[in-house]
């Protein structure tokens, strides 16, 4: 399986739970084959029929056809597998959290600093077509100066990874769902200097969490996410940017996310341009925030984070 595909590009899938679906289809929306899939099962409803399948990212690298690679695996797996996929020459796309702990993803960025290849972690939210038209506008003025950041998220508690229950593996729900919400506070306001969280009693991943987020520049996030809601409850999110000259919230707006996501990966591998509009760097710091988010909650105290190793 050597040839070349026709666009000059062909895709590597790993994992085929919901993420590596929406990351097969947006490879088939930028019409980008998909030309292996790396699983340990068989997914006939992912889009990539003419994928072969294989158990290990090895195989899949063999491929000199396949330049890029979608990790769409458990959270523990990220470090490992991106590193071995930017050595072996591969851009990457790393679904977020970009991994479990700061030293971990700083592996991941040093790895990518010596490749050849382009890393990009997948905060699909920066592609969402209502926060990107919000993201738009306050660069442009529309709020003045940022100085705080209101945000909620609502989900029915998620029944398709086991895995998301066990905090070791997903990291909470915090790190794993709350953190969309973190990266766009962040994005606005600049550099976090500390944080407290408080969580509703509760079993499972989703049990409410209130975040608020100091920052250097005296904006102020706070952050509410929530994740057991009923099964079939509807997912809702709003995001509000206040600034000394007025606020602005996203606005609904129709699009795929997703392609918009594989489609600007895909400029930045052909330009060979570090990804200005979802930085690693951001992804590192969106998962400190929520690292010290969960070490406050469990402490019930407020958490200064540690700039030395920023």
């Amino acid at each position: 399986m050597s040839d070349a595909p026709a666009t000059g590009h062909g895709a590597i899938v790993v994992g085929a739970g919901r993420m590596g679906r929406a990351h097969a289809e947006a490879w088939a929306a930028c019409g980008v084959p998909v030309r292996w899939v790396v699983s340990p099962r068989r997914r006939p409803d992912l889009a990539a029929p003419g994928a072969r399948w294989a158990t290990s990212l090895d195989e899949a690298l063999d491929d000199p056809g396949a330049d890029l690679v979608s990790i769409c695996t458990p959270t523990p797996t990220h470090t490992d597998l991106a590193v071995q996929a930017l050595a072996a020459g591969r851009s990457v796309l790393l679904e977020k959290p970009i991994a479990l702990t700061i030293a971990d993803a700083e592996r991941v960025a040093d790895a990518a600093a010596r490749a050849p290849g382009v890393l990009m972690v997948a905060h699909v939210v920066r592609f969402f077509p209502g926060y990107a038209a919000l993201a738009e506008r306050v660069a442009a003025g529309s709020v003045g100066r940022p100085r705080a950041v209101l945000a909620s998220r609502l989900s029915a508690a998620p029944a398709w990874a086991e895995w998301l229950a066990d905090e070791t593996r997903s990291g909470g729900m915090i790190v794993d769902f709350a953190i969309h919400d973190v990266d766009q506070a962040n994005a606005y306001l600049g550099d976090p200097v500390a944080v407290t969280a408080v969580r509703t009693p509760g079993d499972g991943f989703g049990a409410p969490a209130a975040i608020t987020v100091e920052y250097a520049s005296g904006g102020v996030a706070q952050l509410l996410a929530v994740a057991d809601l009923p099964a079939g409850a509807a997912f809702r999110t709003t995001l509000e940017v206040v600034g000394d000259g007025g606020t602005d919230t996203v606005a609904d707006v129709p699009g795929d996310a997703f392609a918009a996501q594989a489609r600007y990966f895909l400029e930045c591998v052909e330009r060979g341009a570090e990804p200005a509009r979802s930085p690693v760097a951001a992804a590192i710091e969106a998962l400190r925030v929520c690292l010290a988010a969960r070490e406050s909650a469990q402490a019930g105290a407020r958490v200064v984070l540690d700039r030395r190793d920023a």
